[in-house]
């Protein structure tokens, strides 16, 4: 009997010290569970890669010892993913033609959409470009290297503009060049385009208060937050993605419906222009901005993104996912193909001219890497202006050394990179699902790509 009485205390104890725990951590498991279904439900429905493949080599190592308790499925026919948490924390996503997928909170009606297909063709042409330079091929090699078995890198494609012209690409098993992939951070170089064709169309200026109508009033602290300050995420709000799995930001992207309305009441951390401070809050606002000038409502917001960007680029195989307001997730849910990604970062190589119609204002792409305060960040893109000391946070490295020091670059969660090389007329593509840390590598091997340029450039000048 007292052995009995022990176990049915120790049991007691486990349960009571069990629903401690979860008691803590609710939004932690809330944020598990949507991350889940909104992941796979793009990898299902947008990229058309096996979700299980994903879920085990992007969401179960984020799950920190709570993976055995997360359950998914993926309705085909409905074409929604439902997941949840120990069975009592629950999430959505569903998919919609030409939007991607879309988190749904509760009972949440889905709301209505429409999308106007579009004939796909691909300037690159339907073959992978294999390069014959046995330098290039090894450098390609480099970036889908496993050198630490503990910290897989997962590279899923590599593609390399120069001169504008497609010259190497590779591409793991299950994925190819019509592949879209999520793009995280890297979306916010594309919300940087958007403002850019806004201000270039008159509808915005950069030095002018962001017209947020929560932050109308001149006696609010946030009134005087410039577009700029938004962009070069100096605008006060706080840093807003940090360590754990409950941050401003995972809370934002998936607790709220309205992204931007809570991005707007967040109380500011510094004044404004004083301090910078990763900001998804700030790209979400500016993502309200894009919803403004476009009629506040996702079909409005998709027809711009495609008819000012994507179309004259021919990034057919892109698309910026909404929440639930119908405001563009522009901080971090773009998903697309390594290629559609080399076409952007080769418009901001080309400052803003593609096929000889202008996209983006003159001298946008020069202020997309102009530095903000002493930091490694311009606006919209990362710089490589500063190699000491890291990103406050993170203690990450602000760029890459070993790149000449004009490269600017786009930069995702779990190496997603566009790297931009004026001085070599190169583009460099990397997409990827490296989680668990280690690094991706990608610097060392752009700095092979251009050595392999070098070489051959030096031999046909020998030859000659």
């Amino acid at each position: 009997m007292k052995f009995a009485r022990y176990l049915l205390l120790s049991l007691l104890v486990l349960v009571l010290a069990g629903v401690a725990t979860v008691g803590l951590n609710r939004d932690a498991l809330h944020i598990g569970a949507a991350s889940v279904s909104q992941s796979l439900c793009a990898a299902a429905f947008v990229s058309h890669v096996d979700p299980d493949q994903v879920y085990a080599e992007e969401q179960r190592p984020l799950m920190s010892g709570i993976g055995w308790a997360v359950r998914y499925a993926v309705d085909r026919s409905r074409r929604e993913v439902r997941s949840n948490i120990l069975a009592v924390f629950r999430a959505r996503s569903i998919y919609r033609d030409g939007m991607g997928c879309m988190l749904v909170l509760g009972d949440d009606p889905v709301p209505e959409t429409s999308f106007r297909e579009q004939a796909a063709s691909d300037s690159f042409g339907p073959r992978i470009v294999t390069p014959e330079n046995p330098a290039l091929r090894a450098a390609l090699d480099q970036a889908f290297a496993e050198p630490d078995p503990a910290h897989p890198r997962l590279t899923k494609a590599v593609v390399v503009l120069h001169d504008g012209q497609l010259i190497a690409e590779r591409y793991a098993k299950g994925y190819g060049p019509e592949t879209p992939i999520w793009a995280h951070s890297v979306t916010k170089s594309v919300t940087q385009a958007l403002i850019g064709i806004l201000v270039r169309e008159g509808q915005l200026r950069l030095d002018q208060p962001a017209p947020i109508a929560a932050w109308a009033s001149p006696a609010d602290p946030h009134h005087a937050i410039t577009v700029n300050q938004l962009l070069r995420m100096d605008s006060g709000l706080p840093f807003d993605e940090t360590n754990g799995p409950v941050t401003l930001a995972t809370h934002m992207w998936f607790r709220e419906a309205d992204t931007a309305a809570f991005a707007a009441r967040t109380p500011l951390a510094h004044p404004p222009g004083t301090v910078w401070a990763y900001g998804n809050l700030s790209y979400a606002l500016l993502s309200k901005l894009i919803g403004h000038a476009t009629g506040d409502t996702a079909a409005g917001a998709e027809a711009f993104v495609r008819d000012a960007l994507f179309a004259p680029l021919g990034m057919h195989h892109s698309v910026i996912e909404t929440d639930e307001s119908g405001t563009l997730l522009g901080s971090g849910f773009m998903y697309a193909s390594a290629r559609d990604l080399a076409r952007f970062g080769q418009l901001y190589l080309d400052d803003g001219v593609v096929n000889g119609k202008r996209i983006l204002p003159e001298g946008w792409a020069a202020y997309a890497h102009s530095q903000t305060l002493d930091t490694g960040y311009g606006a919209g893109f990362w710089t490589n202006l500063v190699n000491k000391g890291s990103v406050p946070v993170w203690d990450a490295p602000w760029g890459m050394p070993q790149l000449p020091k004009d490269m600017f670059y786009a930069r995702g969660a779990f190496g997603q990179d566009i790297i931009i090389v004026p001085s070599e007329h190169l583009v460099v593509v990397r997409m990827g699902l490296t989680v668990q840390g280690g690094g991706t590598g990608i610097g060392d091997a752009t700095a092979a790509i251009i050595a392999a340029l070098h070489h051959t450039t030096h031999a046909a000048l020998a030859v000659r």
